[in-house]
């Protein structure tokens, strides 16, 4: 442990797990610690290569009997969700002293070198640039700017991707680029079933070869014990159910970004505000305030499987169109199974004040749902299928 800016910080990643054991922020875990030990291998590796690296310049004044440094080698860690896989890379990344070093999500990664690519072939085809093959220059650029790179949630679906991976990463591992990485599958699963997968087999190899493959096969599944401690209804929707909300997404989102998305329906859009992974977050105004109908909903419930919906008003006779809506979406989000986080005015027997229309007698059934998509049970059910739906595919075979 050092002290910064007067602060007690934590030098390696066994440092900052034991604390937060200590002070009851994580249960020990065996498998945790493995990687964590793994971790800080990893990171006394390449602090020797950085050192090294800026010795190199004043190489002259020394023999040169000294042979060059192996290559470090990086860390691929899977397994399944929730196992404090994003958890120990936060610490990796917080801790690793190196100024070049790159934390991203795998897919947004990709998105970036396909969009490099793309630049250096129209730079080729105005002859800007000479070389006709995009990958050693990208590849030569990447590591110039990084040559730690940190993924989350590695995974191959894209075969555009796919069809590059081999080739781009021997250019990285060439330059000298240091892999570490968190997914959900082993390597050999990675692109399972996908098209031309004997194409990227290669890929496989390369990877095995320039880094450790490690499981973290924690006993419990941390992010959901988590999760099941997060409010799902809170009222009145108030400032600290604001801050409530704000908690429940951090941890649902779990460390990936967040951003906009938009759905496309038959030449029209739906703008998600909010969206991670899948997880979606709006206001009552976006989804009950505007015309929107079943379509839409089916939409929603059809990409996402965790919606998030901000300050609930209490609907009276003024407001029949909103609560139709309302009563509309908590139906297509109860059919589908889904989890619902919301905060609102009032408990849900609350939320209309009408006393007459058909929307009184409909609103009974929408305030027995939203009950009942708070209960432990309906909770545990959406838990298991996730877990069933992020299995591997011959495990889910083997099930079904």
């Amino acid at each position: 442990m050092h002290l910064r800016d007067g602060l007690q910080t934590h030098a390696t990643v066994r440092q900052r797990y034991d604390h937060l054991v200590e002070t009851g922020g994580v249960e020990r875990d065996p498998a945790q610690e493995r990687v964590v030990a793994a971790l800080d291998r990893l990171t006394d590796e390449i602090s020797a290569k950085r050192l090294a690296q800026k010795s190199s310049a004043l190489g002259w004044l020394f023999a040169r009997s000294k042979k060059p440094r192996e290559a470090v080698k990086g860390l691929y860690v899977h397994g399944g969700v929730g196992r404090g896989k994003t958890m120990l890379m936060d610490m990796f990344f917080e801790l690793l002293p190196v100024r070049r070093k790159r934390r991203v999500h795998f897919n947004d990664f990709m998105a970036d070198v396909q969009d490099r690519i793309q630049k250096h072939r129209a730079a080729r085809k105005n002859g800007e640039v000479k070389d006709d093959d995009p990958i050693p220059p990208v590849a030569r650029a990447l590591a110039d700017e990084a040559w730690v790179l940190c993924f989350d949630e590695f995974s191959v679906t894209d075969i555009a991707d796919a069809m590059i991976l081999s080739r781009l990463f021997s250019a990285l591992f060439a330059n000298g680029v240091v892999l570490v990485a968190t997914s959900n599958v082993a390597p050999q699963e990675l692109y399972r079933d996908g098209l031309n997968r004997q194409l990227f087999l290669p890929f496989i190899g390369l990877l095995e070869r320039n880094a450790h493959v490690m499981t973290l096969d924690a006993e419990k599944d941390y992010r959901q014990e988590k999760l099941n401690r997060l409010p799902v209804y809170v009222t009145p929707a108030d400032t600290a159910a604001d801050r409530a909300l704000d908690e429940a997404w951090e941890a649902i989102a779990d460390g990936r970004p967040t951003e906009a998305a938009v759905l496309t329906l038959k030449g029209r859009q739906l703008v998600v505000p909010r969206a991670a992974g899948d997880a979606a977050r709006f206001s009552f105004a976006d989804l009950c305030e505007k015309p929107l109908g079943a379509r839409d909903y089916l939409a929603l419930a059809n990409r996402f499987s965790t919606i998030f919906i901000d300050h609930v008003p209490v609907l009276g006779e003024g407001r029949r169109n909103e609560a139709k809506r309302f009563i509309l979406l908590i139906d297509t989000l109860y059919d589908h199974r889904m989890r619902l986080v919301m905060s609102a005015a009032a408990q849900p027997e609350g939320l209309y004040t009408a006393k007459r229309g058909t929307e009184v007698f409909e609103f009974e059934r929408t305030a027995s749902r939203l009950v009942e998509m708070q209960s432990h049970d309906w909770l545990e059910a959406w838990a298991e299928r996730r877990k069933v739906e992020a299995a591997p595919v011959e495990a889910r075979q083997a099930q079904g």
